[in-house]
């Protein structure tokens, strides 16, 4: 796919074409809840100690940052299983050494609360989670159109939705051509964590485009899900489960008529490694509760790690929101 200028995020496009539903979503402290789910029970002993934390108004950088100038720790040495939003009230878990144990009051602040500290083998890498429990309020909803909404959430808890990654992958001002170059090579960013975030976020810019694509052609043929394609990659084999492709070295490409579609969002001169995602999630534990006084939708909904909670409220709205 080739394009050598600033582009946007891709259009995120949904299977549920309905009209369009107002209401207010606002990523905040109140409105916006995440706790991470652990793929593990943690052990009991060992060198590592778990921290279960909550925060608000932090990133994950933000936090580790604290936590290293806070206890004296070098940033390296601090694991995290997955990032999270500032914007946001956030329970996630965070690992440092043992030694620091005596010294975890002094990082009990105003917007940092340590809810549980457990021991544990080994400490925790990228990934180290199943998925994220979401708790977000939706407001100015007319009482009119929750029945709308109660029947889009009804198709997406019976089919799942498209796992685009969400705006906040690209952040406020993504620049195609700046991300390219950096991916290329051509520019170099001295801040690493600036450099994997846009080489990040090139990978995903045609993951999106394809899956675009794809959820395109499945609903000209008023399909529910994406429509499977001679020679797609399914997730661990499952012939259910198929896989987008984040371009890069020692992946995997699809083969026959997904190649044909697949080859269209694809750049084999990236030299970082490739992945292969899944194009399809489940949404499990969807729930609701409306209160009409305040033109309120709380939901409730767990999604699988590396989803994007706002592509949900997005098909519920049927349409792409943009960063603030």
């Amino acid at each position: 796919m080739e394009n050598s200028q600033n582009i946007p995020d891709i259009k995120r496009t949904f299977i549920q074409d309905h009209k369009k539903i107002d209401f207010t979503f606002v990523q905040n402290k109140f409105d916006f809840i995440v706790e991470e789910i652990p793929n593990r029970e943690f052990s009991g002993t060992g060198n590592f100690l778990i921290l279960k934390i909550k925060k608000e108004w932090l990133s994950t950088w933000d936090l580790i940052r604290e936590i290293s100038e806070t206890l004296d720790i070098d940033e390296h040495k601090i694991g995290y299983a997955g990032l999270k939003d500032k914007n946001a009230t956030t329970t996630q878990y965070i690992s440092i050494p043992l030694i620091k144990e005596k010294y975890l009051k002094a990082l009990n602040k105003p917007n940092i609360k340590i809810l549980a500290v457990y021991k544990d083998k080994s400490g925790l890498n990228i990934g180290d989670l199943t998925g994220n429990k979401f708790t977000i309020n939706l407001k100015d909803v007319k009482e009119e159109v929750v029945p709308a909404i109660y029947s889009v959430l009804s198709k997406i808890q019976k089919h799942g939705l498209p796992n685009y990654f969400g705006y906040q992958r690209f952040g406020q001002d993504y620049n195609f051509q700046k991300a390219q170059d950096v991916t290329y090579g051509e520019e170099i960013v001295k801040n690493k964590k600036l450099e994997h975030l846009l080489i990040s976020a090139y990978q995903s810019y045609f993951f999106n485009a394809w899956l675009s694509h794809r959820v395109q052609m499945s609903k000209e043929e008023n399909l529910n899900k994406l429509k499977p394609l001679n020679g797609d990659i399914f997730l661990n084999n499952d012939k259910v489960t198929i896989t987008g492709l984040l371009p890069g070295r020692k992946v995997v490409r699809s083969s026959g008529d997904a190649r044909e579609i697949e080859k269209m969002f694809d750049d084999e001169f990236v030299h970082a490694k490739g992945f292969r995602r899944e194009a399809w999630i489940k949404v499990d534990d969807l729930k609701n509760k409306y209160n009409a006084e305040e033109q309120k939708l709380t939901l409730s909904f767990t999604l699988p790690k590396g989803s994007y909670a706002t592509v949900l409220i997005e098909n519920i709205a049927n349409m792409n929101f943009k960063s603030n």
